[in-house]
């Protein structure tokens, strides 16, 4: 593999999600944009890319990585790559279904460098496993829910809410009620939820490629997990760097359309929020 660098003329990223797999243990038929679910592979990208990678983006002065999935937890190296992104001087953020969360997991989760958010569908359990494909869903990520709030962690929900009579504003008091931060956001026209139609830049935000960037598992670098159909350069080839500093991806920005409003993404952006302290909603674009 040939390794460029151009670290000069890099876009900075702030915020880059790794999306570490495709697999889950939940299918989501109405709405996951990764398309993932329990046969799906963890992609092309080795644990060594991933290594490399996080080192990368920390020298170009990344500040938080989102390990992202599927389910990212089902990832061979995720624990190691979360302690790699630790050492190298990252902030982590876990996007995991909480559906079952490993023994060793939770120190992990419970380290102050390290935040947590979940989805969460409904106040009722056939409601919520009807949205995830998986019987007892809501059940195992509602005990998750209550265990990180019992251990402290930095726990974040979003309510994806479907429309059609959704529960989504009874399941948002629930998790109020618990304590626990919660924000509603809509379904995104993308993935499954694109019901078979070509993606629309008219389901981004807006902020997509501005200082954020996802890599997707075949290496593949995105304007943002949602945005994953505009992509320019793989990091299996190249360096991050280099695909930061190409006309590629200054193209794949430019494809982003502009949000009518000013207002930066707020934590109504699910599920890659990177804002600090909210400032409006981040609905898509229409």
């Amino acid at each position: 593999m040939t390794v460029l660098d151009d670290r000069t003329s890099a876009t900075p990223i702030a915020f880059l999600a790794l999306e570490l797999t495709s697999r889950c243990q939940l299918t989501c038929p109405g709405q996951c944009y990764a398309t993932a679910g329990p046969t799906a592979g963890h992609g092309d990208m080795t644990a060594e890319d991933w290594h490399r990678i996080i080192g990368e983006a920390a020298a170009l002065g990344t500040k938080t990585v989102q390990i992202i999935g599927g389910e990212p937890t089902l990832a061979p190296a995720f624990t190691e790559l979360v302690e790699h992104a630790l050492r190298v001087g990252l902030s982590v953020r876990v996007y995991s279904n909480l559906y079952k969360v490993r023994a060793e997991h939770w120190p992990l989760f419970e380290d102050p460098r390290v935040s947590v958010a979940t989805s969460y569908y409904s106040d009722t359990a056939a409601e919520h496993d009807a949205i995830t494909g998986r019987e007892g869903s809501h059940a195992k990520t509602r005990a998750s829910i209550v265990e990180a709030v019992h251990r402290k962690v930095r726990l974040r929900v979003a309510v994806i809410d479907h429309g059609n009579g959704q529960r989504a504003e009874q399941a948002r008091a629930e998790m109020e009620a618990l304590g626990v931060p919660v924000t509603v956001d809509q379904v995104r026209a993308v993935g499954r939820a694109a019901s078979g139609l070509l993606p629309s830049t008219s389901s981004l935000c807006g902020r997509c490629g501005h200082g954020k960037a996802a890599i997707l598992p075949s290496g593949h670098v995105s304007v943002c997990e949602i945005g994953r159909f505009l992509t320019a350069g793989n990091v299996r080839q190249t360096s991050l760097a280099a695909v930061l500093s190409s006309p590629e991806w200054m193209e794949a920005r430019k494809g982003v359309p502009d949000r009518a409003s000013g207002d930066p993404c707020g934590p109504d952006c699910s599920p890659s929020d990177d804002s600090s302290g909210g400032g409006g909603s981040c609905s898509p674009m229409g």
